[in-house]
């Protein structure tokens, strides 16, 4: 019971570590989605990171209520897909709520550092868990697209639909600049949605990284005597 009590304060204390914790799980996991053991697996710690942003996404009372709508969404409709609903359209629209629940999270916790005064532990992992989530969103984003039009992506041994890691794999690559992955966004529509992560990505580094040192820099500057 007493280590559930200090699971729960650690939790309650640094809620972006636990999600950025989960969704390293499901990285993980996403290695051995052939199975389909695994893939029920990484389906219940998907519906845990879609509870922890029921958790961060909790800013504003309207912010609140379409955040939580977008889990809520993604929760039945990715629900049905493990039911065995794997029809285009119930596949585009669970992904469209898991973006959106996504982003909704990545938002709340960025107003959540830019409130601050002061540096916290569980700020230094919001900074990373909002990069993922902002990667995550954006690759059920590409999904959406090659559903839509299979076409969308070019890979040189993969001709048909891309797997969901080699998605991962591109959103991390143009997100962070460094333009490792081999898959390449070749529709239109894809295009700008990857032209737009790269912009989203560089302005996230600079503002972020500019925030953390100020929020450091504040922290340690000497306390004015009376």
């Amino acid at each position: 019971m007493q280590a559930f009590i200090d699971l729960w304060k650690g939790f309650r204390l640094l809620p972006s570590a636990w999600l950025l914790l989960m969704q390293f799980f499901i990285l993980v996991l996403s290695l051995l989605s052939h199975h389909a053991t695994y893939r029920v697996l990484i389906w219940m710690l998907g519906v845990v990171v879609l509870l922890l942003i029921a958790k961060v996404i909790r800013q504003t009372p309207m912010f609140t209520f379409w955040g939580l709508s977008f889990v809520t969404g993604a929760l039945f409709f990715s629900l049905l897909i493990v039911l065995g609903i794997n029809n285009p359209t119930v596949l585009v629209i669970s992904h469209a709520f898991e973006a959106a629940a996504y982003l909704s999270a990545a938002y709340g916790l960025l107003r959540y550092m830019f409130e601050d005064r002061y540096l916290t532990r569980d700020e230094l992992f919001a900074a990373g868990a909002v990069f993922t989530l902002i990667a995550w969103a954006f690759a059920f984003v590409y999904n959406i697209c090659q559903i839509l039009d299979p076409s969308s992506f070019y890979h040189p041994t993969q001709p048909d639909l891309q797997s969901w890691l080699d998605l991962l794999f591109l959103s991390f690559s143009l997100q962070s600049a460094t333009g490792l992955s081999d898959l390449m966004p070749i529709g239109p529509a894809v295009r700008v949605i990857a032209m737009l992560q790269m912009f989203c990505g560089v302005m996230y580094l600079a503002l972020i990284v500019s925030r953390l040192i100020a929020l450091q820099y504040i922290r340690h500057l000497p306390r004015n005597k009376d």
